[in-house]
Order: C-alpha cells, then sequence, then structure tokens
C-alpha cells in the first residue's frame, strides 16, 4: 500500500510523512525528488528543464521504483511529494492504479497565510523558490483530480497524521517520545528536506 501526502510547499508533507513513519512499523519513505536531482546533475545545462517533474524519465523512475517496492516489500511506502499538474498525477498516481497498486491519495491543504507563516519558520522568505510557487499549487491543487483534501491550518503534524491513519483505518503505535524528542525529531526533518529549489 502507498500513501501519497501531496500538498503546497510548507503544507507539511515531510513532517507528516515521517511523524506516520516513526507510528507505522515496517514502513518506508520513498522520495521522488532524489530522482530529479540524479537527473539535473546529469543533463547538460543546453537542454535542461526548469522543473524536474517535467523530465518524462522522471515519472518514468518513480513509476518503475513504486511498482517494484510495491511488489518486493511488505510494508507500507508513504510519499510525500508535491504534484499540481492532473496530467503527471495521472501518469504516476494514476498508472500506479491502474496497474492495480493500492494508492492513497492526501493533499494537506493551509491558507497562503499559513504556507508563508511555516516557511518562514525554517527559513525561506518570500523571495524562495518554495514561496514564490504557493499560488500555483493552491490553484492546481484545488482541483477535484486532488482529493482528498485535508484542511491543516488548525492541525499540528501530529493532529495531521492521526487524521490520515483514522481514515485509513491504521492503528498507529503509541507515540512514547517526550517533549524535547518530538521537538528534535522536528527539526531534523525539517533540516534534512529543506529544498531552496526544485
Amino acid at each position: 500500500m502507498i500513501i501519497w501526502i501531496n500538498g503546497a510547499f510548507g503544507s507539511g508533507k515531510t513532517q507528516t510523512s515521517y511523524e506516520l513513519h516513526r507510528r507505522i512499523p515496517g514502513s518506508i519513505v520513498f522520495d521522488p525528488e532524489n530522482a530529479g536531482y540524479y537527473i539535473r546533475k546529469n543533463i547538460p545545462k543546453a537542454i535542461a528543464e526548469d522543473d524536474f517533474q517535467n523530465y518524462t524519465m522522471w515519472r518514468e523512475i518513480n513509476h518503475s521504483m513504486l511498482t517494484y517496492l510495491n511488489r518486493e516489500y511488505e510494508g507500507t511506502i508513504i510519499v510525500p511529494m508535491t504534484v499540481v499538474s492532473p496530467h503527471i498525477f495521472e501518469e504516476l498516481i494514476g498508472k500506479l492504479r491502474n496497474d492495480g497498486v493500492t494508492v492513497h491519495h492526501y493533499t494537506l491543504w493551509a491558507s497562503k497565510e499559513i504556507l508563508q507563516q511555516r516557511l518562514r519558520s525554517r527559513g525561506e522568505g518570500k523571495r524562495s523558490w518554495a514561496s514564490q510557487q504557493i499560488d500555483r499549487c493552491m490553484e492546481g491543487l484545488s482541483g477535484d483530480v486532488f482529493k482528498e483534501h485535508i484542511p491543516t491550518d488548525r492541525l499540528t503534524t501530529i493532529e495531521t497524521a492521526e487524521k490520515i491513519a483514522g481514515m485509513l483505518g491504521i492503528e498507529l503505535q503509541p507515540d512514547q517520545r517526550g517533549p524535547i524528542k518530538k521537538a528534535l525529531d522536528r527539526l531534523t526533518t525539517q533540516a534534512r528536506h529543506i529544498r531552496f529549489f526544485n
């Protein structure tokens, strides 16, 4: 089973994904961006795309990897990835579903003000790449193809993860961490996944 966590930059995809990962035994977090970094590193600038999602090979690599993992690995696969194009959505999530793979898709939805606030909290100002994508993401993700939408303005990461688990009928492991460990885990996840470009 794949749980795909979508949303604008700053919506909490990565934090929510790692919260689920910590509390679903045997789960893994799969990051489709890694294929993009490999492609970017090996493509001459003269033919490079601005967004690696525009490469057909990026979609093919991730489809192949997720198909393989779903077939060979028994645990839950959690995918935090912003996808706002219906065409790309169909080439990834739609194609996986057509191939018989169970993909549960959720879009974390937050107001523009909250997204900007969250991005500022991780050191990304109004001129950052992520901030400049807010309007495009909100417009694209508002479409019906990107349901189910989960409003997160008033939810913590833990509450968001628990809501998704509840919708899936998954019983999460108890969270035995204290406040300091929770804060450290959030900061560690944030530091490892800040993206200043795509």
